[in-house]
């Protein structure tokens, strides 16, 4: 049985809302691949958590591909909408906006500490209203605020000729095709194409692109995929130029980021 995609764009019934009394709860669901929670917002932040699967989270002009394991703090009012790439295993954390971990209206990607995920576990099955539940969600809070942020942020420009070629990439990462080929297909020479590239981006084409590789990547390895199959279908020369490129970004290499973790002292 599938679940209908969500079409609204106003709060979530408040009868799973987080208050001061219970600042955070917890909502469990699993969801097919494809299906699609349309925009929508809540005055609520999330802490988006896929226990399974790959999601991706869209926020106006930005993309995030969240890989399992991982989770995405999406900002009390902030529209967003939700993809799963495969078959999912949610648990969404509905957080009071007073008690957001972070400021600001930007998402975040958290690495998942062993610690947090227990405690999502453990506040699912506390009774409502109890004081057990009361110091799981304090200690959620907590360990929320001080997760590491991971960079799989993928921009998305506004202009049309530069947003079809960008979600061309997002969709098929493994795309060789040059910045002049780009160019014959969108109408605009190359040198309009990468002059869009900096003014709306910040970055180059080749940049971009790596970007994008690399958001793919982290969920493609989260699956089990060898590096060898990863780094051919996104395009890499070899695997270590791939693992190179990922451990510039991310800051270990693919191993040491999907392998066990030590948690912080």
């Amino acid at each position: 049985m599938t679940t209908e995609p969500i079409t609204h764009t106003r709060p979530h019934p408040t009868a799973i809302a987080p208050t001061p009394a219970r600042p955070v709860r917890v909502v469990a669901r699993d969801l097919e691949a494809s299906e699609l929670l349309r925009a929508h917002w809540h005055p609520w932040g999330q802490v988006t958590y896929a226990t399974d699967g790959v999601v991706r989270i869209t926020v106006g002009n930005s993309s995030w591909i969240v890989p399992p394991q991982r989770a995405i703090w999406i900002p009390p009012a902030v529209v967003h909408e939700v993809a799963m790439l495969e078959r999912v295993r949610l648990r969404a954390l509905y957080v009071l906006a007073e008690a957001a971990p972070f400021a600001g209206t930007e998402c975040e990607v958290l690495d998942v500490s062993a610690l947090l995920r227990e405690l999502v576990l453990a506040l699912g099955q506390a009774p409502a209203g109890s004081e057990r539940e009361a110091k799981i969600a304090a200690l959620i809070l907590d360990e929320v605020a001080g997760s590491a942020t991971l960079p799989i942020r993928v921009a998305l420009p506004h202009d049309k000729r530069l947003k079809s070629l960008c979600e061309s990439i997002i969709a098929d990462p493994s795309c060789t095709l040059t910045l002049d080929q780009w160019a014959d297909r969108s109408g605009a020479s190359a040198r309009t194409l990468a002059r869009l590239f900096e003014r709306e981006l910040g970055m180059s084409f080749g940049r971009w692109r790596q970007q994008a590789r690399l958001a793919h990547a982290a969920s493609l390895i989260a699956r089990g995929k060898p590096l060898s199959q990863v780094a051919a279908e996104l395009g890499y020369a070899s695997q270590s130029a791939f693992s190179a490129m990922f451990r510039k970004t991310f800051g270990r290499s693919p191993s040491a980021f999907f392998g066990p973790r030590r948690e912080r002292r």
